[in-house]
């Protein structure tokens, strides 16, 4: 038996719509359906429309790349525009968080409410029992007690693992979602595309913001949002260093792009050769403070506070249990215990401090391979 199908349940004929992006890993997520015996219809799905153009964003090319996966492959294609959907649920609270001076994650709103909502029921009213993407996650379902219910596992792949970006979704997503590379490692997936001669399987992964592209971050948000300067201050002794384009633009942690690099005499000796990090967004005075140094206090949160929580199970996780989070896509997972503090609001307490917790993102918690969910970070402490 193909090793590569060893992850998948037979199809026997079944009709899965698999969401084709042009990319690698959904290409071979609907070869093996495909081969496992499903009847696969590939899906390119169009979020966005605003300046969509060859200069900052791939889309056109990404289109090409999915039909020509669809024609080597032999499924039937289809493209369907999600622009408005996408507009209304996903690039408003992107606005509104940015806005507010938080840094949102859209990929995470974007796979629950485009990915897994309304590419769901497209593909329902096509005759589908089931969608896939190319996702690095698993889906198990339990047996026993919890018979009926669904897990969002990780990805094989520990360095591709997407479990992060889809911890929102719920158990009638799950139960109807399909990851065939789940279970693989890039390397193999690549090797697949290239044995079945499928022209994307050295394609670059796409990253970074889909909407926004390859264009420079401060001129989109510009076309958004107005622009309010401000100070940029120390916050040990409150110097204003410099100005700031607006705290819209800043993330707690960013190194780069704070335009106050080799300024002298305005530290102490033992610090006076580290780097400046934003560390602290002042909304009401629009000041955005700064500090020395990777590993300065600041930068270090002890715990935080999650709001608008999502948990797989439909259930919280238990309180005082041990468990682990990230508090943002690329960190390691971290020990920690999750408190309650009302029906849409956690407190996690980590082991050991986390760097540049950041409101906006989300915080994930996951009990070993299984991922139990989480919510949007409101703040920190020490």
């Amino acid at each position: 038996m193909n090793e590569a199908l060893a992850g998948i349940a037979p199809g026997n004929g079944e009709t899965v719509v698999v969401g084709l992006s042009g990319g690698v890993d959904s290409s071979v997520s609907a070869l093996l359906l495909k081969q496992a015996g499903y009847r696969v219809v590939g899906l390119f799905m169009k979020n966005w429309e605003d300046d969509d153009t060859d200069d900052y964003c791939s889309t056109r090319q990404d289109l090409i790349d999915a039909a020509a996966v669809a024609d080597v492959i032999g499924i039937d294609f289809e493209v369907v525009n999600f622009s408005a959907e996408y507009k209304d649920r996903v690039f408003a609270s992107f606005l509104r968080e940015y806005q507010a001076g938080r840094t949102p994650n859209p990929d995470v709103l974007c796979n629950a409410e485009i990915k897994f909502a309304a590419f769901l029921d497209h593909a329902m009213q096509l005759g589908a029992t089931r969608i896939a993407t190319g996702h690095y996650a698993q889906v198990r379902a339990q047996v026993g007690e919890f018979e009926g219910r669904f897990q969002l596992m990780k990805g094989e792949d520990g360095t591709k693992d997407q479990s992060y970006f889809l911890h929102r979704l719920n158990q009638a997503q799950l139960s109807r979602t399909l990851f065939p590379v789940g279970h693989l490692y890039k390397r193999d997936v690549r090797r697949i595309a290239a044995d079945a001669g499928l022209a994307n399987a050295a394609k670059k992964d796409s990253t970074g913001i889909c909407f926004v592209g390859e264009r420079p971050f401060r001129e989109f948000l510009q076309r958004y949002l107005p622009v309010t300067p401000g100070e940029i201050r120390d916050l040990d002794s409150e110097r204003v260093l410099g100005q700031h384009d607006g705290l819209m633009y800043h993330t707690i942690g960013q190194r780069k792009g704070l335009r106050i690099g080799g300024l002298k005499g305005m530290a102490d000796d033992a610090g006076e050769h580290d780097a400046w990090y934003a560390a602290r967004k002042d909304m009401e005075k629009n000041v955005l403070y700064v500090v020395r140094g990777h590993d300065h206090p600041a930068l270090l949160s002890g715990r935080l506070v999650a709001a608008d929580l999502s948990w797989v199970s439909g259930d919280a996780p238990h309180t005082h249990w041990v468990y682990a989070a990230k508090s943002r896509y690329r960190q390691p997972d971290a020990p920690c215990s999750i408190d309650a503090v009302d029906a849409d609001r956690c407190e996690v307490v980590f082991a050991e401090p986390q760097w540049a917790v950041t409101p906006g993102q989300s915080v994930v918690v996951y009990e070993s391979k299984v991922c139990l969910g989480g919510g949007i970070i409101v703040s920190s402490a020490d």
